[in-house]
């Protein structure tokens, strides 16, 4: 499965070349080739945008090789939505407008052209709604509420859904998980406002407002998967960190009984000495309990 990360790449790629104007026949050709070459899942089109980029490149472009491997592309992808959808289920009345529109001397190019701006449209349009149930419960409408205000921070972006629609749609996810609502599923409420709301993570409300994070996704998503680029990888330098100073108490240091630990009292520790200020300032003492796992270091 290709990795969002390649996608969103890619995609960068083309949006740059786009707002220069400098859509090239060669370069033009490899991007949009590495992305047919890509095994691209319905949820990474989601999520990356992939499908509205690709298209808006194709009406940037003025070469017909560009312009049909474009169309090729999101042709193929549209192949991943949900069987069935995208097709108007009254056919018969459709029907009947065209007969009508024939016998009016109207010609069907108007219904073609229609036609031909749904194929060309970006899979992103073409999803299918989420729908909230309706609810009286006043704890529920206050959390939808919230949600609501936590989408709707100015300014509101191009393209974006339905804030309080949306906003219903996770809050009706959360509550189809708890089936109640304890504190549990307002923790789990406050969780999406707060990161929604968050300044240093914009691209997560953008997300979820242009529909590429579903309501059902975002209702279920942890604290990591939520976080900011930054936030992961500081989060993961911690992680080694964390890790490599515990191999290294536990793997270079030296047994002794003369520290002793404040939690469980006891003198079975592990201590290593390791240079962190400069040379001619002592050396700090890392220990270790080997009874409770308690860690501390003093100068």
């Amino acid at each position: 499965m290709a990795s969002e990360e390649e996608v969103l790449t890619i995609g960068k790629k083309i949006e740059k070349m786009i707002s220069n104007n400098t859509v090239d026949h060669g370069s033009s050709l490899d991007l949009l080739k590495a992305l047919r070459d890509l095994p691209i899942t319905l949820e990474v089109l989601q999520k990356t945008r992939i499908g509205m980029t690709v298209n808006n490149f194709r009406k940037a472009s003025s070469e017909e090789e560009v312009i049909s491997l474009a169309k090729s592309l999101i042709k193929s992808w549209k192949k991943l939505l949900p069987s069935g959808y995208g097709k108007n289920s009254d056919s018969k009345k459709d029907s009947q407008s065209m007969e009508k529109d024939s016998t009016n001397g109207d010609s069907l190019d108007s219904t073609n052209n229609d036609s031909q701006k749904k194929a060309d449209s970006p899979i992103e349009e073409q999803l299918p709604p989420s729908k909230a149930s309706n609810t009286n419960d006043a704890v529920r409408l206050k959390c939808r509420e919230l949600i609501e205000k936590s989408l709707s921070i100015e300014p509101m972006i191009e393209g974006a859904g339905d804030p309080a629609e949306i906003a219903s749609c996770i809050e009706d996810a959360i509550f189809d998980e708890f089936k109640c609502t304890d504190n549990k599923y307002k923790t789990r409420v406050r969780s999406r406002v707060a990161n929604l709301k968050d300044s240093r993570n914009p691209r997560l409300r953008e997300n979820v407002l242009l529909k590429y994070i579903t309501p059902e996704h975002i209702a279920k998503m942890t604290a990591e998967e939520m976080a900011s680029e930054e936030m992961k990888q500081l989060r993961a330098q911690y992680t080694k960190q964390a890790i490599d100073d515990h191999q290294m108490a536990k793997t270079g240091g030296t047994v002794s009984d003369l520290f002793k630990c404040s939690r469980c009292q006891g003198k079975n520790c592990t201590y290593n000495q390791v240079q962190t200020r400069s040379a001619d300032e002592p050396m700090t003492t890392f220990v270790l309990c080997n009874e409770c796992g308690n860690r501390w270091k003093f100068c």
